[in-house]
């Protein structure tokens, strides 16, 4: 199902990602997907992609120093039980963030789900800009968030019956 992936940066502190996750618990909202990283591995694969396709709006210079800066923060992407409540929240407590389509799929918790869905969308020439996921070993399903290139073929594929 297509859902909304909410991606923001985080100071790089202790205490900042219990700041966030109090912010949304104390508004009922509950984290259904979350990864971090850190930014500076962000910056670089936009650095590396801006080069490839030629379309670099700064200098390596310049990008060199927005990587130093970016050792200050990390990289939140998360899903949560109520998108627009969380969007008002995080505009309100002036955080910067952006919006992104995604696929949340149910897989079930065996070997082989993950690479089928994987092939699946590649099989439809369709590009995985990245995706994560969580696992428990006791659940029987598990939750993957894929960010295709093309969000409405892979809706497509995942709504067609097999």
């Amino acid at each position: 199902m297509v859902r909304t992936e909410i991606t923001l940066f985080l100071k790089n502190v202790p205490g900042e990602l219990a700041k966030l996750t109090l912010l949304l618990s104390e508004n009922k909202i509950n984290v259904d997907a979350i990864t971090i990283q850190d930014a500076t591995s962000y910056v670089e694969e936009l650095f590396k992609a801006r080069g490839k396709a030629l379309k670099r709006h700064a200098t390596a210079a310049s990008y060199g120093m927005i990587q130093e800066d970016s050792k200050d923060f990390a990289l939140v992407r998360l899903l949560t039980s109520d998108t627009d409540k969380t969007i008002d929240l995080l505009s309100q407590k002036d955080y910067l963030y952006e919006i992104t389509p995604v696929m949340a799929i149910e897989l079930d918790n065996k070997p082989g789900t993950l690479a089928a869905t994987a092939q699946k969308i590649g099989d439809a020439g369709i590009n995985i800009s990245y995706v994560y996921g969580s696992v428990s070993p006791t659940d029987n399903n598990t939750l993957f968030i894929f960010c295709p290139e093309d969000i409405d073929l892979a809706a497509q594929i995942f709504q067609k019956k097999d």
